[in-house]
């Protein structure tokens, strides 16, 4: 008889794929209360259906990675890099929430990110986050008539 043993999990693995789970429930919820149907296309609450699906599946996948055997070891997380981004993903989420709008949010997302990776040029990093978020907001709103959030600076355009 083969006898196998359980190899101790991936932990980070294990982690980012709760993670990726937790993010698609919620996710699901608030995609089953919204209201608002499209006229054309596909509808809002479709299209978070489809994100939720795609983040389960991304978990199921870390999950399936963090019990598997590697050939080489797996590094350390690095949870500075790790704070790092969640602060940029906060940064985003409480410039939108606050009314402050796209530009400032990609800003603050692109420099705390940069930060993450060791980029140590804040003052720069957050002006090209700024051009970026401007162009990219000019883009959808101008070109492609499509709302994104605005906030003061928006508004100027």
């Amino acid at each position: 008889m083969i006898e196998r043993s359980l190899k101790p999990a991936n932990r980070p693995a294990v982690v980012v794929a709760m993670v990726l789970f937790s993010v698609a429930a919620v996710t699901y919820w608030d995609a089953s209360r919204m209201t608002a149907r499209a006229t054309y296309g596909m509808d809002a609450n479709a299209a978070a259906y489809f994100i939720c699906l795609f983040l389960a599946v991304l978990g199921i996948g870390h999950l399936f990675a963090a019990f598997q055997a590697l050939p080489i070891e797996a590094e350390d997380a690095d949870w500075k890099a790790i704070g790092w981004i969640a602060v940029a993903l906060s940064g985003l989420i409480g410039s939108i929430w606050l009314g402050a709008g796209f530009t400032l949010g990609s800003a603050l997302l692109f420099a705390f990110t940069a930060r993450a990776f060791g980029r140590k040029a804040l003052i720069v990093d957050l002006v090209i986050g700024i051009v970026m978020g401007l162009v990219v907001f000019l883009l959808f709103n101008k070109l492609l008539s499509l709302a994104l959030p605005q906030g003061p600076f928006e508004r100027l355009f």
